[in-house]
């Protein structure tokens, strides 16, 4: 079973963090079956951008980095209280930790902040939320990151993107390089992102 961490910060985007719940949950009932999500805060309990409460399956510092083939992290909002958890010593801790010994990660919009203050995209390419005058990309170029102006962007195995409108493909491309193209082309086509003859 692959495990993948799903790291959430206080002021997490609910939508961010649904898609990989999706994703990797329909790959495990009707894909390949061998993806499953743990959920991770620095607290037990965890509030979103929008007042969802999430009590996570484990806190940070339960957290062995060696059980988990990636790690996924949704963005969030700064009036909820996001950068005070993705900013911290510890959440910044455990990226690097996953980027050492060689994971996979996934991150949404402003998640490639933390990202990038962790200091795993110096001089890599990423993204990140490109709207509002494109203020957090030149945040996030602040880092020492290429900035990529582009939806989706790849660099190794960090995985980077715009924001909400892209959350699900960002999803789908952990998946892929978790399993392979066409397990997830299957899973596309069954959630009914690809057209096929029944779905026009």
């Amino acid at each position: 079973m692959k495990k993948i961490l799903l790291l959430l910060a206080k002021g997490f985007e609910t939508y961010e963090a649904s898609v990989f719940i999706d994703v990797l949950g329909w790959n495990l009932l009707d894909g390949d079956k061998t993806t499953k999500i743990v959920t991770c805060g620095i607290n037990r309990e965890v509030v979103s951008t929008f007042g969802l409460v999430v009590h996570t399956d484990i806190t940070l510092e339960e957290v062995n980095v060696d059980d988990y083939e990636a790690l996924a992290i949704p963005g969030g909002f700064e009036e909820y209280g996001f950068y005070e958890d993705s900013y911290s010593e510890e959440f910044l801790n455990l990226i690097r930790e996953f980027y050492n010994k060689d994971k996979i990660i996934a991150s949404i919009c402003v998640a490639a902040l933390p990202l990038g203050k962790s200091g795993i995209l110096t001089n890599k390419r990423a993204t990140t939320y490109n709207l509002n005058n494109g203020n957090r990309q030149k945040q996030l170029k602040e880092f020492g990151v290429d900035v990529i102006n582009e939806p989706v962007v790849v660099d190794g195995k960090i995985i980077t993107c715009w924001n909400p409108s892209t959350a699900i493909d960002v999803a789908f491309k952990l998946l892929e390089l978790l399993t392979s193209k066409s397990n997830t082309d299957y899973i596309k086509e069954i959630m009914g992102f690809k057209k096929n003859e029944n779905n026009q």
